[in-house]
Order: structure tokens, then C-alpha cells, then sequence
């Protein structure tokens, strides 16, 4: 038989606008579950904005010294990054937050539930096989994942909070894709002596950036060694572990010029999604709690309200969370 609790609100995610809105409406005297399948704390603390600036300030070591060379500083052996050790400093920012984040939720008197949660009306999610959570309002703050490149081989393809567990930085790296994650990534993964490749479909990177300012990454990009190709779709990846005659590295990756069609291939030990990323929402069953989306998202109001099941809301940043009504 299945238990069912009933709160005032149910929140699906735990990253930061899910615990904004989770702290909000607890202190303004709802009742609040909050539920996750992944451990507590969400993208930005634990797969995102925080250990990537740990990977970033190393790199940028590197290259300030490397830049100052001979211009007032003075060395006899230059630093180098020590990526096994990198990546354990690293971890020891991220390894703690689950923890502390359900000690938090539990002493605040917020109920925390780990699993994944599907909608089966359309004020209740089930999690697990006999878990059912009601709620007064639900508010959907899984955040996003790499978009689905369809390609044969995808399987073969790591996402960005894989590589910064990566326990040994490989020599041959490819980044599919060229959005601000491949850019950030491959600039470390460089600067820690990997040679990066960097294949983008578009005619230029980063659309939505300074053209000037794309221009002197590209530049920039290209005059530490990372090999940018531009308007190349990505067709297949090989898998090549048991090829004796693989060179030592783990895959081939076929590609082909979007303008003249010409298959070309690069070699690499892993291959890193960088091509975007859509909203985390497979899980969920939208359609059973009568929930219109499409490819961006869950459809809403200006307060990010679902334009079709009142009690629902959806949240992508914390600053469009600060506008959910505490009614």
C-alpha cells in the first residue's frame, strides 16, 4: 500500500533556486518537501560554477606565469599542474554539500527525500514505488542536462561534471560542441599539457556573446594550442579500446565539413559534450499532471506559473524564483 504525505509545497530539484524557494515559503510558514535522485545541493555547488572555478584558478596560474615569463618574473622550473591533486582539492569543496545541505533541510524542519519523483495527477509525484507526495504547489527546479546529439556512438561522449572527476587528465581530448563549457574545459585541459580539439558546427562560437570579444577568445584559443574547427557537424564516434593499432588512443571521431561535406577524423581519449544543454525533465511524466513543455522547457506565465496546471511552477534561475508568490 502506498503512504501518501501532503505539503504545502513540493519541490523537484535542490540546486540553487529549489532551496531558495524551499527557504522562502518554509519561513513563511508552508509546509515543504523537497526531493532529489541526485546528491543534495545541485549543478552550481556540485557539478557547475564551484569546482569549475577551482579548475579555472589553476589554469589561470599557469598562464599568468607563463605570460610573465622574462617580463619581472624569474624561475628556473615552471609550475605545472598536478591534476591528480588538483582534482582531490577540488573535491574537497564538493564532497561535503550533500551532507550539509540535508543537515540544513532536516534542522530547519523542511522534509528531504531522496529518489526520483514522477507525476501521477496533477498535484501528486510519486517517488519510489509506494512514496506518493501531494502538494498544494509544485515547483519543477531540475535544472539541465547535455542535449541529446543523436549521433551513432553518443554513448561514448562524457559530460562537463565527468571531466572534472576525471582522475587523470588524458593526452588527446575532444569537445563536441562549441559553447562556453567546451571553451572553459578545454582552456584548463590545455594548460594542464592535454591537447584539446574543439569542433563546432555554427560559423562562429558563443552566438550570444561580443562578437570582438569572440574573436580574441578564438585567437587566444588557437595561440595556447587548442585546434578549433568551425561549421563541422559531428557524425559518429568509433570506439577503438580493443584496436591494437589505435595509437594509444580510445576513439576516432568522424566529422564533416556542414559546407563542403568533407569527412575528416581526429583521434581522442574522451570526447566532452559541450553542445548545449536542455531542460532535465524525462523524468517526470509532465503529461500526467497535464503539463504543457516543449524543447525549452515547461510552458509559463510571466510568473513562472504552468500555462496549463496552475499548481505547478517552473524555475530556471534565482532570480525568476524570487518571483514565486508566497500566497
Amino acid at each position: 500500500m502506498s503512504r501518501t504525505d501532503t505539503f504545502d509545497l513540493v519541490v523537484i530539484g535542490t540546486g540553487v533556486a529549489a532551496t531558495t524557494a524551499a527557504w522562502k515559503c518554509h519561513a513563511a510558514g508552508w509546509s515543504v518537501a523537497i526531493v532529489d535522485s541526485r546528491p543534495f545541493g545541485g549543478t552550481c555547488a556540485l557539478r557547475g560554477c564551484d569546482p569549475k572555478k577551482v579548475l579555472v584558478g589553476a589554469a589561470e596560474i599557469i598562464d599568468w606565469n607563463r605570460r610573465l615569463k622574462s617580463k619581472g618574473i624569474s624561475y628556473s622550473n615552471a609550475p605545472e599542474i598536478a591534476w591528480q591533486d588538483l582534482i582531490k582539492f577540488k573535491r574537497s569543496f564538493t564532497e561535503p554539500v550533500p551532507k550539509q545541505r540535508e543537515e540544513q533541510f532536516s534542522k530547519a524542519g523542511i522534509t528531504a527525500i531522496h529518489g526520483i519523483a514522477k507525476f501521477v495527477s496533477d498535484r501528486t509525484l510519486e517517488v519510489g514505488k509506494h512514496h506518493l507526495l501531494a502538494g498544494s504547489h509544485i515547483l519543477i527546479a531540475t535544472g539541465a542536462e547535455p542535449a541529446k546529439l543523436n549521433i551513432p556512438g553518443e554513448e561514448n561522449i562524457i559530460k562537463s561534471d565527468e571531466f572534472m572527476e576525471l582522475n587523470e587528465l588524458p593526452p588527446k581530448i575532444v569537445f563536441v560542441g562549441g559553447g562556453y563549457i567546451s571553451f572553459e574545459f578545454a582552456h584548463v585541459a590545455a594548460r594542464a599539457g592535454a591537447k584539446v580539439t574543439i569542433l563546432h558546427r555554427g560559423t562562429r562560437p558563443l552566438n550570444n556573446f561580443d562578437p570582438y570579444l569572440v574573436d580574441m577568445l578564438l585567437k587566444k584559443t588557437r595561440d595556447v594550442g587548442i585546434e578549433v574547427i568551425l561549421r563541422t557537424r559531428v557524425d559518429s564516434i568509433e570506439s577503438r579500446k580493443d584496436d591494437s593499432n589505435s595509437g594509444g588512443t580510445d576513439y576516432k571521431v568522424y566529422y564533416s565539413g556542414t559546407e563542403n561535406n568533407k569527412v575528416s577524423t581526429v583521434d581522442a581519449n574522451i570526447i566532452v559534450h559541450g553542445a548545449g544543454r536542455a531542460p532535465a525533465l524525462d523524468d517526470l511524466n509532465l503529461e500526467g499532471a497535464g503539463i504543457q513543455g516543449d524543447s525549452k522547457g515547461v510552458k509559463v506565465n510571466e510568473y513562472l506559473q504552468s500555462i496549463s496546471n496552475p499548481s505547478v511552477y517552473a524555475a530556471d534561475m534565482l532570480q525568476e524564483m524570487l518571483q514565486l508568490p508566497v500566497v
